[in-house]
């Protein structure tokens, strides 16, 4: 992957790429916006018909603002910008969520699941701007896995809005009330520690503690009550889990040394 390294005609390539896939992403979530709401109420499950209706949407503004932040990481690129392949991971982590939540609603009711094309799309232009950048392989592993609890973390908030609307008991409404935003909260500081540690920013551990602890406090109580209340295991779990796993992992004496070691690289350049 050296050869991709400060590649700026590449760069330039990918960001047209990520302009165009926000265009996409309005188009497949505009077109099966209601066929989705309709098919959760035929399925008896007006709740998440209305989920549907709030969180689509969003997925809808976070593809098109990630295609605004393209234009502008394709001026960098242009224009042979150093910050020009870190705020395309920007770009790309939002898209990369912006393709992959809209997935699930249809695929649950059988139907299709035409926005996987803006998730792997994503998924290919997000890890070129860590090749283009140079990233330690290591780094980008880590970032990855981050990338799995930051989606993980939303799509429990995604959750408490359904669970929300058919819970009756009064505490559980409000410990999904809370929940919501919360979990979100922790979605937007995993996306902050991933652009902290793939650029080298001298935070990056802080804000890797805080994310994870953020994550465990928002979703752990919210799981365990589903665990408690349906007896069974609880989809809320595996976001709040993983951002356990990743707090011990960021505090082993050898990640740390990784991800200092890093900073350092960076500083020096």
């Amino acid at each position: 992957m050296k050869s991709f390294k400060n590649n700026e005609k590449l760069g330039a390539a990918l960001s047209v790429v990520g302009i165009l896939l926000g265009f996409l992403a309005l188009y497949l979530i505009a077109v099966t916006y209601i066929p989705i709401v309709e098919g959760k109420i035929l399925d008896g499950r007006p709740d998440e018909a209305i989920t549907v209706r709030i969180v689509h949407a969003m997925m809808g503004w976070i593809g098109m603002t990630g295609s605004a932040i393209w234009a502008v990481v394709l001026y960098g690129f242009l224009n042979k910008k150093e910050w020009a392949w870190s705020l395309g991971v920007v770009a790309g982590t939002l898209q990369l969520l912006s393709g992959f939540f809209p997935m699930i609603p249809p695929a649950s009711i059988g139907m299709p699941t035409p926005t996987i094309w803006v998730f792997l799309i994503a998924f290919v232009l997000w890890f070129g701007m860590l090749f283009i950048g140079g990233v330690n392989n290591k780094i980008i592993a880590l970032a990855f896995v981050s990338g799995l609890a930051y989606v993980m973390i939303f799509i429990d908030g995604v959750g408490a809005i359904s669970r929300y609307q058919t819970v009756q008991e009064s505490a559980l409404i409000g410990m999904y009330a809370m929940g919501l935003v919360v979990t979100w909260w922790a979605a937007t500081a995993w996306a902050v520690f991933i652009y902290a540690l793939v650029v080298g920013k001298n935070w990056t551990i802080p804000a890797g503690i805080f994310a994870s602890s953020l994550s465990i406090i928002a979703g752990l109580p919210v799981g365990l009550t589903d665990v408690v209340r349906l007896r069974r295991f609880s989809m809320f779990l595996p976001g709040p889990l993983l951002s356990a796993i990743l707090l011990v992992v960021i505090l082993l004496p050898g990640t740390k040394k990784l991800i200092n070691g890093w900073i350092a690289e960076n500083e020096a350049a």
